[in-house]
């Protein structure tokens, strides 16, 4: 069991009754790679752009192959403009795009496409922050959406009849179409499962990424898993920042913690650097439940609603996940993104990887 157990860990996974789980589904060639990319995570997120995007095969390795050269200039034109930017993504053929507000910042960047929008970021913001000010309404999650140049407001079916909702959509439609409600299945819940027994408590969720600071190894994982279990087969939970943010530290005591992460069937994805996600980047997750599953990012900076608070800034995807999977990370190709934190019905939320890293000085191992 100890060996099984440092197994685990060693591709970048906690040893929690992870299952089998069957390989990515490979719509490309296997003989074919993309620089940083694994061969069943570049099979995977193949597989979801051709489904999600309905691209050729070719087109979509083209666009994995292109999206960490997009995803940087996207980063330096956003810095460039400063505040006459209102948000930036990456469109549906994997293009940097950046919403500008005035016609000479459209023509002063080069490396991106330009979009005039309406509505500047610190509009969107103060909408924002308007809703956020309302007592808060558990299962609902609100996000700026760059490619509309809105603020959203997701309502899941949960929050029928709970306490403020009322308040919160007629606050929403007061703002016309700066605002845009949108209804979903279910509600929001982290992805913790309780009942299958760990070390020291009664509850599963997955390691996020490798760690270390001064010698010592960690694990970066969910805040609402290390908050909640002070004990793991891998060591002892060392903090945990929940509601709020979500992430924690687990002191890693195995003696092995490599830079990859377990993609559940045998094979893992060597982590490299961590940055942060932008939307339409296509991305993969691996988790304890679900196992490796890629998709596409919807929303960032998006507060999420717990039962148990809300979680701040967090990255929002299409990629699923289930409960158990929580701390599980979110990567795309050798570039760490974020730890899973939570799900909706048709949605999963993720907290960014390089704010937890930059919270405990901890580096990439």
């Amino acid at each position: 069991m100890r060996e099984l157990l440092r197994s685990a860990v060693a591709a970048g996974a906690c040893a929690l009754l992870a299952g089998a789980l069957a390989p990515a589904t490979a719509f490309a060639d296997p003989t074919v790679t993309i620089e940083g990319y694994s061969t069943d995570v570049r099979a995977e997120a193949v597989s979801a752009l051709v489904a999600e995007r309905g691209l050729g095969t070719a087109s979509a390795e083209a666009l994995l192959r292109t999206q960490e050269a997009a995803t940087s200039a996207l980063d330096a034109a956003l810095a460039q403009l400063g505040d006459s930017a209102a948000g930036g993504y990456l469109d549906e053929s994997g293009a940097p795009v950046v919403n500008v507000v005035n016609e000479s910042a459209a023509t002063s960047v080069e490396g991106v496409t330009t979009r005039l929008v309406t509505r500047t970021t610190a509009e969107l913001e103060s909408a924002r922050d308007e809703l956020e000010a309302l007592p808060q309404v558990s299962h609902t999650a609100i996000a700026v959406d760059p490619v509309t140049n809105q603020v959203v407001v997701t309502v899941g079916e949960a929050v029928i009849g709970a306490a403020g909702t009322a308040g919160l959509l007629a606050a929403a439609e007061r703002m016309g179409d700066t605002v845009r409600i949108e209804h979903v299945a279910g509600g929001f819940e982290p992805a913790i499962y309780g009942g299958e027994a760990i070390t020291g408590g009664g509850s599963r969720c997955s390691a996020g990424f490798n760690v270390n600071s001064g010698g010592q190894d960690y694990i970066v994982d969910a805040g609402h898993c290390t908050a909640a279990v002070s004990q793991w087969n891998v060591g002892p939970s060392v903090d945990a920042s929940f509601p709020g943010d979500d992430y924690g530290l687990i002191r890693n005591d195995t003696g092995s913690a490599p830079g990859a992460v377990s993609l559940y069937d045998g094979s893992v994805q060597e982590i490299a650097s961590a940055s942060d996600a932008h939307v339409g980047q296509s991305i993969c997750k691996s988790g304890s439940t679900t196992g490796l599953t890629c998709g596409t990012v919807e929303a960032t900076n998006v507060t999420v609603n717990y039962p148990q608070g809300a979680v701040h800034e967090l990255v929002q995807t299409s990629a699923s996940a289930g409960s158990g999977d929580s701390g599980g990370a979110l990567f795309a190709g050798s570039v760490g993104l974020g730890i899973t934190s939570g799900m909706g019905e048709d949605s999963s939320f993720f907290q960014p990887l390089t704010e937890a890293l930059g919270a405990y000085g901890v580096r990439l191992n």
